[in-house]
C-alpha cells in the first residue's frame, strides 16, 4: 500500500512538473526566431515593438513578443533575464498583464547607453519608473508577488537577496496573464534570454483568514 502511495505521488509530482514548463506557455505577438532548450527561452525580439499607453509620448503600442501562462488567484513568479541590448529603450523582463489597458512591465531597460532596473505599470495610461545601475549586469534574477491587489516586484543580481523596485496596484480575483516580455522600440532587435522561469501558487489571503475564524 505504500508503494502505491509513493508511486501515485511520484506521478503527480511528474505532471506537475510538466504542466509548469515553457512548452505548455502561449505567444501574443509571437517574434519570428525563438527557441525553448533545457527550460530557456531565448527570441530574437522584434524590431519596433514596444508595450505603451498615451502618456508623455502620446501614442499606444501594443505589438511586442509576450509569451505567457494564465492565472488565477495569487502567486510569485520569477525569472532569470540576461540580454545583448543594442538600442535605447531594448527590454525584457517580466510582464502581468489583464488586458490592453491594464499591465505591469519590469525588468531591464538600456536607456542612452545605461542599463536600469525598469517598471512600467499601465491603468489606462502608463507611468515608468526607473534605478539606473553603474555598470552592465550579466544577469537579472526579477520576482513579482501577486498578493490581494497589489504586486510586488523585487530584483536579485544572485538570486539570494532580493530588494524591492515597485510596488502597484493589479485589480484582483481577476485571471492574470504572467509571463516573459521583451522590447525594442528603437532599434533592430536584440537577444533576450530567459531561464528559470517559474510560477508558484500563494493561498489566498482572504480564505485563509476566512478558515482562522471558522475552525
Amino acid at each position: 500500500m505504500k508503494k502505491l502511495v509513493l508511486s501515485f505521488c511520484a506521478i503527480f509530482l511528474v505532471q506537475k512538473t510538466f504542466a509548469q514548463t515553457l512548452e505548455k506557455m502561449n505567444w501574443f505577438n509571437e517574434p519570428e526566431k525563438w527557441e525553448i532548450k533545457n527550460n530557456s527561452l531565448s527570441m530574437s525580439v522584434t524590431p519596433q515593438s514596444d508595450y505603451w499607453r498615451i502618456s508623455h509620448y502620446g501614442f499606444t503600442v501594443d505589438d511586442a513578443p509576450f509569451y505567457y501562462t494564465t492565472y488565477g488567484g495569487e502567486f510569485e513568479a520569477k525569472v532569470k533575464i540576461s540580454g545583448n541590448y543594442k538600442a535605447r529603450f531594448d527590454q525584457m523582463g517580466l510582464m502581468l498583464r489583464t488586458d490592453e489597458k491594464n499591465y505591469i512591465k519590469a525588468g531591464i531597460e538600456f536607456v542612452d547607453g545605461k542599463y536600469n532596473l525598469s517598471t512600467v505599470v499601465t491603468h489606462g495610461t502608463s507611468d515608468w519608473s526607473v534605478i539606473a545601475l553603474e555598470k552592465a549586469p550579466s544577469a537579472v534574477w526579477i520576482k513579482a508577488i501577486r498578493r490581494l491587489d497589489a504586486v510586488e516586484v523585487f530584483y536579485s543580481f544572485d538570486d539570494k537577496n532580493y530588494v524591492m523596485m515597485r510596488n502597484a496596484y493589479l485589480q484582483d480575483n481577476t485571471p492574470v496573464m504572467v509571463g516573459l516580455m521583451a522590447a525594442c522600440p528603437d532599434g533592430n532587435g536584440f537577444t533576450a534570454v530567459f531561464e528559470g522561469f517559474k510560477v508558484k501558487h500563494l493561498p489566498d489571503q482572504r480564505r485563509l483568514k476566512w478558515l482562522e475564524n471558522n475552525k
